[in-house]
């Protein structure tokens, strides 16, 4: 009997269990979470958009950066090529004629003198005209960091002029002070 009891038990498990997974059915899932989850990806396809514009707003925003970097570079070197000329002019229009008004300086030497003073001056002009056409044309289609380069190497030869300038004129009073101290010497009276 024990027996048959189980069997009857199992015969009416198995026909239950299929019964049971058919009721089951489909899953249902909860519209209010779907549309929960259609608007958060909205929302993050928005703060996505946003974050796209505020990286090429930063971009932009460097190259402009950069663009007055350049530029103020530029107008630093200017104002060096500026000051580098305007001391070489006063260096020949000053200390340069007193050189060559200096009765110490043989006439033959005059020239020389004048001549290697001039050659610094007209390469400190032509400088200034290559600055200019630089800063006023789209010379050979320059980027401003090219522009600014040059002029940087522009504002370092006018240092070197300047430089040069003031050796050659510490050079001519040295020699001129020598002069003078020479026919001190010389023309001074012996008392023996």
């Amino acid at each position: 009997m024990r027996r048959f009891i189980f069997m009857c038990l199992l015969a009416l498990g198995l026909l239950l269990l299929p019964a049971r997974t058919a009721c089951q059915g489909m899953p249902v899932y909860d519209n209010t979470n779907f549309i929960t989850l259609g608007k958060q990806i909205i929302e993050a396809a928005k703060q996505t958009e946003n974050l796209i514009k505020t990286v090429e707003f930063m971009k932009q925003q460097k190259d402009r950066i950069e663009k007055v970097s350049n530029v103020v570079k530029q107008l630093k070197a200017v104002r060096e090529l500026a000051r580098n000329n305007q001391r070489l002019f006063e260096v020949v229009r000053g200390d340069v004629r007193n050189i060559l008004n200096s009765p110490y300086i043989k006439p033959e030497e005059i020239t020389r003198v004048s001549q290697s003073f001039e050659n610094i001056i007209e390469n400190s002009l032509e400088d200034l005209d290559f600055v200019q056409q630089i800063l006023s044309s789209d010379y050979l289609k320059m980027t401003d960091a090219e522009r600014a380069a040059v002029l940087k190497d522009r504002e370092t030869s006018s240092k070197e002029m300047v430089a040069e300038i003031e050796r050659k004129t510490k050079r001519y009073n040295d020699i001129i002070s020598f002069r003078e101290m020479q026919d001190r010497i010389n023309s001074r009276a012996t008392n023996y």
